[in-house]
Parts: structure tokens; C-alpha cells; sequence
């Protein structure tokens, strides 16, 4: 395994930005935070300091809510048309591509990512979701709908108008894409957003926020206010003056969010976990299925709540598929994200880095045996080698558990019912793979699956116009989508007599 550990400088726009500290956005306006506390964001592939963050907690909650609140009731943003809302939207969108690689490189040293993966589906996936949401400002409809009541003679009908005031935590795996998609379908329907990034990766929501002024987006409109979840996070989930909470995160702390969120019985949608099973049948293009099968869980870095983490195969194919993710792994070249060469960067965090090798060494214990991979790689930064576990059984807490990270465990199935069963053995229900050339038996299984994607013959193929979200412990609610616009807008009834 080729392993890149050179320095490789990014360019000097970039390193001017994360030179200063940043501070957070609110009503406008660039600011400390109201305790003149900082956090440090690390490179994760050396483990240094990468920049200094103005540090959240409650009083700033509460100044940003306030801002929202204000501008969501009297602002102008409340006064402006659907169309001046999408003109908005799609000028950042705009901005976005002009400052590509800026923020390809940002996300590469705060993230960990390769910066050739930034560059073709990071950055570009934010600007093409602000588009898609762009386009529904003007379609966002309610209906006439006939009653019968009182003999009919009334001029019935619905609206859809916008929830209010939103508050939205994101995750570290895909931080400027997860921004785009919270902050997307919340002000293509004329809500206003405080939005919290995670602590290990606030670099590119906040360059966003530059762009969200630059754009010409009234003030208050969207507030940024990185921190801590435990302080910002469980203060702005709380909030009284919140009108909906969207969080993207694991189950654990999804759980926590729908508690903090019940004091004032406000609106949640959540996206969360997964241990989403990929089954490849004896008579699917096996060379095909190889290389879908390690980009399922190897994307960046295996750290997607959707990874297919959890590899079943016909029995009679077992091997073959095995040996060939294996090779393919093996090859997979592992250094710092902006280093050329590089396919796979390290885990974002020690934190993150100390969990994956937990989980290795578990299942280790309870005889699991890496084919290829298995432990970390090198002593500076973040890295794990990608590893395929064999030996493994349903029991297993590298079977059962979401390790957010490069492992995946392949098992051999024989009856397809009992795949089906197996692959449903799960308390998550965020995706799954088919891989058949058997296109009766691929949407039979399809159907049987419980979860709220699933590929055939292909895997990660996401599009704004594509609804995601899960079944069961995986989350509340869609994103993406027309579906996602009913997160953000409520449903209002209006009935007038007309003789």
C-alpha cells in the first residue's frame, strides 16, 4: 500500500484564510464569540492546529436566534418574492463554482478528503443543490381543495408557507455539501436558518457564510455559529424561539436532539446512521460488482452514514468478490488529502481514529480476520488502512455497530430469504446495494429491503432531484428532493362562504 506523507502546501489564498481566526456570523455581522473563547481545528493528517475558531455557546445562540427571529417576522426577507429568493440562492450557487478551489482545498485540510474528490463532488454537489433549491422558490404550491360541509358553498384552499425560524447542526463527513443541504431547501422556502458545523470541520460553512453575505442576502437571514455541540449544539436544539431543529449526525446524539427539542414541541427532521448491507448475487456482472462493492464502503474513507459496510455474497461468488475488494484495496493509496497521488485521506479526527481501531480490535476478539488492511497506518495523522473482514457473523459488534471508517465485513449467503432477513437484521435502515442481472429479482429484493435507498447495479449515485433519508433508527424525514420542502413549510387551511 502506497502510503503519501510529504507536506504539500495549499495555495496561498487559503493559507491566508485559516491564518486568522475565525469568527462567527450574526445579523450580518462578523463577530467573537460573547465569551472571547477560541476552539482549535486540527489537519487530521498531521494532527497539528489548522486554524483558531471563535467558540459558540448559549449567549451566542441566543444573539443568532434572535437575529433570525427578527428577520424571519419583520425583516426583509419575510417582504421578498419567491423569485428574488431563487435569483439569491442561485447566485451563491454561482459564487460557489467561482471560489472552487478554494474551498475544495479547505475542506481537503479541515476534512481530511482528497482534494481531487473535493474538487468533482464535494464542491460541485453544493453548487448544483443550491441550483435545484433555487428553481422551487417559485413552485412551492397549495391546493383548492372541494368540501361538501354545510352543502359546499365554500371557496376552500390550502397554503404552504415556511416554518420559521430553523435551526440546523451538521455533520464532519461532507461539511460544505451537508451546509448546502440544510440551508438549500430552508431558504428556497423563506425560512432563516442559525446554522451550527461540526467543531472538527467549520472552516467551509464559514467561508459559505462570506459568500452568503457577498450574494446580498439580508441580514440575519443566515447566522453561523460553530461551537461545541454539547454547549451550541444542545443550546440552539432547546431553543424556545426555534421553530424546527434539522440535525444530521449519528443516531446517538439524533436521540439527544429530539429530547432537547421537545421543550417547545418544535419541528425535527433527522438524518442519521446506517449499517447499510450491499449484496452481490452469483449471476450479477461480478466485474463490475468488485469495483462497486469497495467504492461502497472506501468512499471517503467509509465515512458516509450510507457506506455499504456490511458485504453479502452468494456463497458460489464469495471468494472471487472477496479477493478482488481486497486487491483493490490493497492498491488504494492512503496520505494527506492534498497530496496528488492520494485516494484515501485520513479519519477526520483521534477521536474518530481511536474508534475505528476499537471496533478492528472487537472484532478481532471475537474472530473476525482482516484479509486485507486491519490497523492504522503510520504514527503522524489520522490514517487507517482499508481493511476487509472475513470470519465475521451476525452477532459481531463489527457486523451490528456503524464504525464510520474504512472496514467492511463480507458474509456468504446462500437463501435468499434468509439474505433478505439478515440484511433487515438491523436497528438502521439508510441504504442498500443489489448487484444482479436479474432485473425481476433485483426490484423483488428491492422491494424487500428495508431501507430509504436502494442502488441496483450501482452505489452513492446521489442528485439533488433524488430524495434521501432512512427507515427505522436512521432518521425522520427526507432531504433532497420535492420531498425535502415539507421539513421546512407548514400547511395552512383557509375557508371563506361564497354564497
Amino acid at each position: 500500500m502506497a502510503t503519501a506523507t510529504q507536506a504539500v502546501k495549499p495555495d496561498d489564498k487559503v493559507t491566508g484564510y485559516v491564518s486568522k481566526t475565525r469568527q462567527m456570523l450574526i445579523n450580518g455581522k462578523w463577530v467573537a464569540a460573547a465569551s472571547g473563547k477560541t476552539f482549535p481545528t486540527y489537519n487530521p493528517a498531521t494532527g497539528e492546529v489548522l486554524a483558531h475558531i471563535a467558540e459558540g455557546d448559549k449567549e451566542d445562540i441566543d444573539r443568532a436566534v434572535a437575529a433570525a427571529r427578527a428577520a424571519f417576522d419583520t425583516g426583509p426577507w419575510s417582504k421578498m418574492t419567491p423569485a428574488e429568493r431563487g435569483r439569491l440562492i442561485w447566485k451563491l450557487a454561482d459564487l460557489i463554482e467561482q471560489n472552487a478551489e478554494e474551498f475544495a482545498q479547505l475542506e481537503s485540510l479541515d476534512n481530511g478528503k482528497p482534494v481531487a474528490v473535493a474538487r468533482v463532488a464535494d464542491v460541485p454537489g453544493t453548487a448544483n443543490l443550491f441550483r435545484y433549491m433555487a428553481g422551487w422558490a417559485t413552485k412551492i404550491e397549495g391546493n383548492t381543495i372541494p368540501i361538501s360541509a354545510h352543502g359546499g358553498k365554500f371557496l376552500a384552499y390550502t397554503l404552504r408557507e415556511p416554518v420559521g425560524v430553523v435551526g440546523q447542526i451538521i455533520p464532519w463527513n461532507f461539511p460544505l455539501m451537508m451546509a448546502s443541504w440544510k440551508l438549500g431547501p430552508a431558504l428556497a422556502t423563506g425560512c432563516t436558518v442559525v446554522l451550527k458545523p461540526a467543531e472538527q470541520t467549520p472552516l467551509t460553512a464559514l467561508r459559505l457564510g462570506e459568500l452568503i453575505e457577498e450574494a446580498g442576502f439580508p441580514d440575519g437571514v443566515v447566522n453561523i455559529v460553530p461551537g461545541y455541540g454539547e454547549t451550541a449544539g444542545a443550546a440552539l436544539a432547546a431553543h424556545p424561539h426555534v421553530d424546527k431543529v434539522a440535525f444530521t449526525g449519528s443516531t446517538e446524539v439524533g436521540k439527544l436532539i429530539l429530547h432537547a427539542a421537545a421543550g417547545n414541541l418544535k419541528k425535527v427532521s433527522l438524518e442519521l446512521g446506517g449499517k447499510s448491507p450491499n449484496v452481490v448475487f452469483h449471476d450479477a456482472d461480478i466485474e463490475g460488482a468488485i469495483p462497486g462493492a469497495a467504492m461502497a464502503i472506501f468512499f471517503n474513507h467509509g465515512q458516509c452514514c450510507c457506506a455499504g459496510s456490511r458485504l453479502y455474497v452468494e456463497d458460489k461468488s464469495f471468494d472471487k468478490v472477496v479477493d478482488g475488494v481486497s486487491q483493490l484495496a490493497s492498491k488504494i493509496r492512503v496520505g494527506p488529502g492534498l497530496e496528488p497521488t492520494t485516494d484515501m485521506g485520513p479519519l477526520v479526527s483521534e477521536e474518530q481514529l481511536n474508534r475505528v481501531c476499537g471496533y478492528l480490535e472487537s472484532g478481532y476478539s471475537e474472530g473476525a480476520k482482516a484479509v486485507t488492511g486491519g490497523k492504522r497506518e503510520g504514527d503522524t495523522g489520522y490514517f487507517v488502512r482499508p481493511t476487509v473482514l472475513v470470519n465475521t457473523n451476525e452477532k459481531m459488534k463489527v457486523v451490528q455497530e456503524e464504525i464510520f471508517g474504512p472496514v467492511v465485513t463480507a458474509i456468504p449467503f446462500k437463501d435468499v430469504d434468509d439474505l433478505v432477513a439478515k440484511a433487515n437484521n438491523s436497528e438502521y435502515g439508510l441504504a442498500a446495494g443489489v448487484w444482479t442481472k436479474d432485473i425481476a429479482k433485483a426490484h423483488r429484493i428491492a422491494s424487500q429491503l428495508r431501507a430509504g435507498t436502494v442502488w441496483i447495479n450501482c452505489y452513492n449515485v446521489f442528485d439533488p432531484a433524488l430524495p434521501f433519508g432512512g427507515y427505522k433508527q436512521s432518521g425522520w424525514g427526507r432531504e433532497m428532493g420535492h420531498e425535502v420542502l415539507e421539513l421546512y413549510t407548514e400547511v395552512k387551511s383557509v375557508c371563506l362562504p361564497i354564497s
